[in-house]
């Protein structure tokens, strides 16, 4: 037999799991995964590579009926999943009934490609709801093959992958055999830091940022970075920098040891925060940080 390679991609509500499972499949914490709904909002390419097989998994954000201009352009991540995809991920979590676009749900149920439709947070649910839940989804969704998993505590995830292999098309590589994802080292030190904001901030805090890193230096034995915090209003700025600034540094010590697990390096990060009002509905700020092409 040949090389296999195809998209994996994945698709649910927010706060499903989506990222945690994503991570669990590669074995690198890849996406960032908070206990926040809509922590995930790009389009994540997780590059698995072994010797006969390559697994692209894509993490996009979860499923919402988008309410401003960034969740709009959020959503579009969603809908390119279709143009790509070998095999689909759909995953939900004990009490879910569908996905909150009833079009997207549809359409997911008329694709060609295999469906496994992934019951994520087992461990939360005692076995007899389990078989009640896996006969509800067959009925809802004869075509998908079920599976009950718990991405947070490793279960069945295994025997998920061997089942993916599988089911992926012959295929060379579509990417570099020693690529772990499409995004470069910025991206995943903005994600670090925004991870970081999300885990510290509550209300619309974590809603109303974004991470722009201005400069990134890799020397032999440290990494440089500049990186700034933009919010929509004076005020979230004040917030986010805390009292004699408690907040601010918490935030950036914990991103930098994230930084260094991850890039297994010494980090020196800069961060700096200034304001952009109303960014998240300004079509030129949008595209400026990569959510509008």
């Amino acid at each position: 037999m040949g090389h296999k390679a195809g998209f994996v991609n994945i698709i649910g509500n927010p706060n499903v799991g989506k990222s945690t499972l994503m991570n669990a499949l590669l074995g690198e914490g890849l996406s960032i995964a908070t206990p926040k709904a809509q922590t995930t909002r790009h389009r994540i390419l997780g590059i698995l590579n072994e010797a006969d097989y390559q697994m692209v998994f894509s993490d996009t954000p979860g499923v919402i009926q988008p309410a401003y201009a960034l969740q709009e352009s959020m959503m579009d991540f969603v809908q390119s999943i279709f143009e790509d995809a070998d095999i689909f991920l759909y995953m939900i979590e004990p009490g879910e009934k569908a996905l909150k676009d009833e079009k997207l749900f549809d359409r997911l149920k008329q694709v060609e490609q295999p469906v496994l439709l992934l019951i994520n947070k087992v461990d939360t649910i005692e076995q007899e709801k389990m078989a009640d839940l896996m006969e509800y989804w067959k009925e809802q969704f004869p075509a998908a093959e079920v599976y009950p998993v718990s991405a947070l505590h490793n279960f069945n995830v295994e025997e998920l992958k061997q089942r993916l292999v599988e089911l992926l098309p012959e295929s060379p590589p579509y990417f570099d055999k020693e690529s772990l994802s499409d995004r470069n080292e910025r991206f995943f030190t903005s994600e670090m830091i925004r991870e970081q904001i999300l885990l510290n901030y509550k209300k619309e805090i974590p809603y109303s940022v974004e991470v722009d890193v201005e400069e990134f230096k890799e020397e032999d034995k440290l990494i440089r970075i500049r990186a700034v915090i933009y919010t929509e209003r004076d005020t979230q700025k004040g917030i986010i920098i805390g009292h004699q600034g408690k907040m601010i540094k918490k935030t950036g010590t914990n991103a930098r040891i994230r930084m260094e697990e991850f890039f297994k390096k010494k980090v020196f990060l800069d961060l700096h925060i200034k304001v952009r009002k109303n960014w998240r509905q300004d079509e030129s700020q949008l595209k400026r940080f990569g959510y509008r092409h």
